[in-house]
């Protein structure tokens, strides 16, 4: 599929994006719609289901193939993904599956999602020290900032990959390269940025992703990475007959678990999702990662100023590209966030209500490589 090709024949988009038939969807920062072929493909299982064992109705081929492109959208090897669902699921099994000494510190934001906040406050009740990374403006995490807050006794970094309500991408190689030399752990919640930009995965040892926002998949069909030289230092948090060996179905005295990423999944398939997160995928690599990203950034380009031209204030809007996501959020004191918001909703232009600590209202633009400028346009002269 060619972006270009897709917003110059509007029948094809609406085709390949339903919703588009009927609304602008500009909330992918939250929970997407689902293409049409990841539908298709869903519906289909669904109803061969019907007819026999569903796991034998999908063959083992697909699943490796699954992992095969999981790992091509971080840069990873098929080996170093697991699917094990939803992104707190993930970031969980990493804080409880890691030993750590009484008096070690993790170093987390705050103000992150609360995914990547609370799996590693509840470390706190094994005698963890947890640190609060201390930043300037909302979300905006500079390498300099992790540097000069871990030390000696920093045993892990957790930090988004780009923050859900600011839209700032952290700089993953500076932090990353920076962490390994020290021997810190980094942790990464990615469901920001799969699917939206490349990413490397020798930047970071663990990251977390459900398909529901950027990658365009179903809820509840995420990924989890770990990086193959720290899986052994990982311990799986949940077992069954799936990570652990048991010929015919009989349980051994010796509990020996799988090799790879395969050792987090420890019992049946979430099949229904995974056989559209893999439609799911193979949209995105068949776009290409970097030409999403682009598209994106092209996007922002193009609504930033027409906020700001509006009296709007745009959180991050001078981001350089390296730091700037598909994330535009927007304040202005004397407007009525909720009810613009209702009145955008109320149009067909759908998009995201959020507040910060501070309970100051914003909403939130997020669209994807799909919405058309003319949608956008559409959307600004409601504001």
């Amino acid at each position: 599929m060619n972006i270009s090709e897709l917003h110059a024949n509007e029948e094809l988009r609406r085709h390949e994006f339903p919703v588009s038939r009927e609304k602008v969807f500009l909330a992918h920062a939250g929970v997407c719609p689902v293409p049409r072929r990841v539908a298709e493909a869903v519906r289909d299982y669904a109803r061969l289901s019907t007819m026999g064992d569903q796991e034998t109705l999908v063959p083992a081929t697909r699943l490796s193939q699954s992992r095969e492109m999981a790992a091509r959208l971080i840069g990873a090897k098929p080996a170093e993904i697991a699917f094990v669902g939803p992104t707190s699921l993930g970031l969980s099994m990493v804080a409880g599956g890691l030993k750590f000494r009484r008096n070690e510190n993790v170093v987390i934001y705050f103000d992150d999602y609360p995914s990547n906040v609370y799996p590693w406050m509840k470390l706190a009740d094994r005698g963890v020290q947890v640190r609060f990374l201390n930043v300037r403006e909302l979300g905006r995490i500079r390498a300099a900032d992790v540097m000069g807050q871990v030390d000696e006794n920093t045993r892990l970094v957790a930090l988004a990959s780009c923050h859900f309500l600011a839209g700032w991408r952290i700089d993953l190689p500076a932090i990353g390269e920076y962490l390994r030399k020290k021997q810190i752990l980094f942790c990464v919640d990615g469901i920001q940025t799969v699917g939206a930009f490349p990413m490397n995965a020798e930047h970071f040892d663990f990251l977390a992703a459900d398909a529901h926002k950027w990658m365009l998949g179903p809820c509840g069909a995420g990924i989890l990475y770990v990086r193959e030289e720290v899986q052994d230092r990982l311990r799986p948090m949940v077992w069954g007959w799936n990570n652990v060996y048991c010929p015919h179905y009989v349980a051994q005295e010796d509990m020996k678990t799988r090799s790879g990423g395969a050792r987090y999944e420890a019992g049946s398939h979430n099949l229904l999702g995974l056989v559209g997160l893999n439609a799911a995928m193979e949209l995105l690599l068949e776009v290409g990662v970097e030409k999403i990203a682009a598209e994106l950034l092209r996007k922002r380009s193009l609504l930033v100023p027409l906020m700001e031209a509006k009296g709007f204030s745009v959180l991050q809007a001078t981001a350089p590209p390296q730091n700037a996501s598909g994330i535009v959020t927007f304040s202005r004191a004397d407007a009525d966030m909720t009810a613009l918001h209702q009145k955008l909703e109320s149009a067909g232009i759908i998009c995201s209500l959020r507040a910060d600590r501070a309970s100051e209202q914003y909403i939130r633009f997020s669209p994807h490589f799909y919405n058309t400028d003319e949608e956008l346009h559409r959307a600004v002269e409601l504001l």
